[in-house]
């Protein structure tokens, strides 16, 4: 949780809704004491989380589909799969 001024985030507004957007919680202080915090919106954050868990799961469900079932080592020596040493 990073602090930031109140007259930064006067000046800086639009970034820090930015990183506010991205899951970052800023506290805003005065004179050094807190004052507001900016917190990502719950319910937008919780609907990024779900698309992201079902993208996920479609994936998984591609792979298998492609591949057939594999054991954790076996997805674990793909992911150096095509890289150079």
């Amino acid at each position: 949780m990073r602090q930031v001024r109140a007259s930064d985030a006067k000046t800086h507004l639009s970034e820090l809704l930015d990183e506010v957007e991205r899951g970052e919680t800023l506290v805003i202080t005065r004179h050094g004491r807190r004052v507001a915090r900016l917190v990502p919106e719950v319910e937008r954050r919780q609907a990024e989380i779900a698309e992201a868990l079902d993208d996920i799961k479609a994936l998984g469900k591609e792979i298998r589909e492609r591949y057939g079932p594999m054991t954790v080592d076996e997805i674990l020596s793909l992911r150096h799969e095509g890289h150079k040493y």
